[in-house]
């Protein structure tokens, strides 16, 4: 069967945290709009930080299996990227809610990566190799909550349109403000983290470890092409509406298959 997994390849921590989250992140989902002033604020931040120590245990080997690193736990990454910037967002639109979705999303991957906790890392590689993929994560982050807060401000365009009205709790305009600036920020980072790899990749990796135009630097350039030309054309031609967003859903997916669904393709189907 395609689907299987070895959980003696997952640390101890890593399978009672994500046992923990699950419970937390449906009751923050069905719940979290009932919670109120310090409790709902206590809830977010146990889940941010118990879903980050989940994230860095596949990195630090808690359990002598040495650090792993996969599709599964690139994508919790993401996750937990989504949930500081839906925090942090809360924090300025109380009135925001995305609760739901970045719920959904955490609860998702980390049972991913309960399934699929990835690949033993080589450790010969550059001490500057984790800044790199540190900003390759935050960029996958913001984008994530891109499509995330796109999602939502399609729908409720669609509403709009129907006379109903919006679930999103912030006016269309907010929320295509905040649509953009993710996008504008993960597309910094990912620019960053394109030119680190571009110009210093033997450096990172290790020797025989250049720049190479594999499938992954092909995806992450075209990626890089199209929030380029989405941001350009929204500057000067003012973009907006659901051509934007399938610009954003299109960009996002080739970022996704530039690591994650590369990796899924080896990990899972290929089992290499």
């Amino acid at each position: 069967m395609i689907l299987t997994s070895d959980f003696t390849h997952i640390s101890s921590f890593s399978f009672y945290s994500a046992v923990c989250l699950v419970p937390l992140y449906l009751i923050y989902a069905f719940l979290g709009g009932k919670l109120k002033g310090s409790l709902v604020l206590g809830w977010i931040v146990l889940l941010w930080s118990l879903h980050g120590l989940n994230v860095l245990s596949t990195l630090i080997d808690m359990d002598e299996n040495g650090p792993r690193f996969g599709f599964a736990p690139a994508l919790s990454a993401t996750a937990w990227l989504i949930f500081t910037c839906y925090a942090l967002e809360r924090h300025w639109f109380p009135q925001s809610r995305v609760r739901w979705g970045v719920a959904c999303v955490g609860l998702l991957t980390v049972v991913l990566s309960v399934y699929f906790p990835g690949q033993t890392l080589k450790l010969n590689a550059s001490a500057w190799l984790p800044l790199h993929w540190a900003l390759g994560m935050a960029s996958y982050g913001l984008f994530g909550a891109a499509v995330v807060h796109a999602l939502i401000l399609s729908h409720s365009e669609k509403l709009m349109r129907q006379a109903a009205q919006s679930s999103a709790g912030l006016p269309l305009l907010t929320l295509e403000r905040l649509t953009y600036r993710f996008v504008i920020s993960g597309f910094v980072l990912l620019t960053s983290t394109l030119l680190a790899g571009f110009l210093f990749g033997e450096s990172l990796f290790g020797a025989g470890h250049a720049w190479r135009w594999d499938h992954k630097s092909v995806l992450s350039v075209l990626a890089w092409i199209t929030f380029a030309l989405l941001l350009l054309a929204r500057y000067h031609y003012g973009w907006r509406g659901q051509k934007a967003i399938r610009v954003i859903y299109l960009g996002s997916g080739l970022l996704f298959l530039a690591y994650a669904g590369s990796h899924f393709v080896r990990e899972v189907i290929l089992r290499r």
